[in-house]
């Protein structure tokens, strides 16, 4: 790696520290009902929503009825957006005239943006109307990070409280998410983005005329519009050519920012951020990428200041942020090395003044190889999972860092909210392993750590592998679904296996050589993206209940210090030996395999 590949990874981390304390300052506050500008002009507003809607914000909830409302309101807004998609073709704002989207592929798209995944096998410039991008997925994409931050914040008052039966408001907690935290951000960057020359535009598609005519290849069709396949089962070809090229334009930025800043990662076109109308300049590459980990890295000082002690927030902060900056140093070294096989072929794969070396494949010439690979660990860190890249071009290591980030449970910052709750709760499970260690009764943060809080930890940890693990079996012994593997051996089952640990972790982005849009996938790929987001949500609730409920215990000798370095060894231990333990055998099979095959020359 050279040294200007040392500096942009260096930058972009120290931003990424340096904004975590005045943004998590922040919302605490928002959190905590304290004064931060913005709730004193729009407190009218505030109230206003709560009157229409018949909320009473000062009657707080027990965990079951946080626990209930919040999955009322995810059901309402995965219908609305699978409504919006059946009835596109007769609703306004459709310039293209787009037909409705097939059943399989609404029920996948509402499932996706209700539970934050963004996972998406459809390509949006041909498929979703202006009025299904913004009313539909934009909308979701506000309200599913908004409901992540509520139940983490609500786990977060089950260590401050005592003896207490309840953890707060879901709709309060939701609507100064989004309010005072997700919407001002997002309005901020969308104009920022819109000055890099990101599209916001309800003008339709437009022609434009090429200099020179092109040649390409296409599927034939027959008379129904369906390809033509030959005997082996293969898509027939044509050459086609054309002097024109139609331009998709939209309503972009404004859903490109909350897309980033709320951990979605769903794009407007099809190519996501390697797109020019999404993401054209060096600066909105760096902008988006920071606001990728944003948010998840602020909301450890919130969970800091919240519990009285900003030191657990910085050891969990610096914890993340190690395994973090460890895997942008096995990704990106291992795309600069570029295929030996090709090497061995005489192809010239070093960096120059003319050539940024190494595995250019499937990445754009304009953010080269660092910004890609960093972007690619920051997606999966997060549960993002937009792309500037294609990771199935990647090399496998660095396509098996990406996809080992996911399996790690999205917990290396992870989603709005969903990240943080996940991380404390592999912290719960680190000091009961201490406890046990010492003969002691575990604690964290004053509260005593028991079997109720064990049984729901052990939930939120077993769920999704199970989805990733059983979906990528179930597939595999199945016809419908090795039909849509179209690269054979090690590199077909890192697909299946992407793919599924892409739902199962609520992250979105995909292998691209995986034909998805099928009924087969949208239905098990749904399935998976549910249970991982709710069977998660709802015990960390059950976790938050039972802690309001408990005194606190006074610090004593025996009690295991939450906030030095030792115990954030102690934590990233817990969580790679999970995900070592839990998934190892499915990567030898998939990438491991391959690397030794590429280098094998095979």
């Amino acid at each position: 790696m050279t040294g200007q590949g040392f500096l942009q990874i260096a930058i972009y981390v120290i931003a990424l520290v340096a904004l975590a304390k005045p943004l998590g300052t922040y919302m605490a506050r928002v959190y905590q009902d304290e004064s931060v500008g913005l709730n004193r002009w729009f407190a009218g507003i505030e109230r206003l929503f709560y009157r229409l809607s018949g909320v009473k914000p000062d009657q707080e909830m027990r965990w079951t009825q946080y626990a209930l409302a919040m999955l009322a309101f995810n059901l309402f807004g995965l219908l609305a957006v699978y409504y919006l998609q059946r009835f596109q073709d007769v609703l306004p704002l459709n310039p293209q005239a787009l037909p409705a989207v097939t059943p399989d592929s609404s029920f996948n798209t509402a499932v996706s943006f209700a539970t934050n995944t963004n996972w998406q096998g459809y390509s949006g410039e041909a498929t979703m109307s202006y009025l299904t991008q913004m009313l539909g997925l934009s909308v979701q994409n506000f309200v599913s990070a908004a409901s992540g931050m509520a139940v983490l914040v609500a786990l977060i008052r089950g260590f401050v409280r005592r003896n207490s039966n309840s953890i707060g408001n879901f709709w309060v907690d939701m609507t100064r998410s989004t309010l005072y935290i997700l919407l001002p951000l997002s309005l901020v960057l969308a104009l920022v983005l819109v000055g890099q020359g990101v599209v916001q535009t309800f003008n339709p598609y437009q022609t434009v005329n090429l200099q020179e005519t092109v040649s390409y290849s296409a599927p034939k069709l027959d008379a129904d519009g369906k390809a033509l396949l030959d005997a082996e089962g293969k898509p027939v070809t044509e050459t086609l050519q054309t002097q024109q090229q139609t331009l998709a334009l939209g309503p972009a930025a404004s859903q490109i920012a909350i897309k980033q800043l709320g951990t979605n990662g769903g794009g407007f076109f099809n190519v996501n951020s390697a797109h020019p109308y999404e993401n054209p300049t060096p600066l909105s590459n760096f902008l988006e990428m920071l606001a990728i980990l944003l948010i998840p890295a602020a909301l450890c000082y919130t969970f800091g200041l919240m519990v009285g002690d900003t030191r657990q927030g910085w050891t969990i902060l610096g914890a993340m942020t190690l395994v973090f900056v460890a895997l942008i140093f096995v990704t990106v070294p291992a795309e600069q090395s570029g295929n030996p096989a090709l090497t061995a072929l005489g192809v010239d794969q070093t960096v120059s003044a003319q050539q940024p070396g190494g595995n250019m494949e499937g990445k754009e010439a304009r953010f080269g190889i660092v910004n890609s690979g960093l972007w690619a660990v920051a997606t999966t860190a997060a549960s993002n999972g937009s792309v500037n890249s294609m990771h199935d071009s990647y090399t496998p290591i660095g396509g098996m860092v990406p996809m080992w980030l996911m399996q790690l449970g999205e917990v290396i910052f992870g989603g709005v909210g969903s990240g943080l709750y996940g991380m404390i709760v592999f912290a719960i499970v680190a000091v009961f392993i201490a406890g046990l260690m010492i003969g002691r009764t575990p604690e964290y943060l004053g509260k005593k750590i028991e079997a109720y809080e064990m049984k729901m930890a052990a939930i939120i940890i077993l769920i999704p592998p199970l989805m990733v693990l059983g979906g990528t079996a179930i597939t595999l012994m199945l016809d419908a679904g090795k039909a849509s593997i179209f690269n054979p051996g090690a590199h077909g089952f890192s697909e299946v296996l992407y793919a599924y640990s892409s739902a199962g972790n609520n992250n979105g982005s995909a292998f691209g050589g995986l034909s998805a849009n099928v009924p087969f996938y949208n239905f098990m790929l749904g399935l998976a993206m549910l249970f991982s987001r709710y069977w998660l949500m709802i015990p960390v609730l059950a976790i938050a209940g039972s802690l309001a409920a408990k005194k606190t215990v006074p610090v004593g000798p025996g009690t295991l210090p939450t906030h030095t370095p030792l115990f954030a060894v102690l934590l990233i231990i817990t969580v790679l030996m999970v995900g070592a333990l839990t998934f190892v055998p499915a990567l030898a099979l998939g990438p491991i395999v391959e690397h030794l095959q590429m280098i094998g020359h095979q």
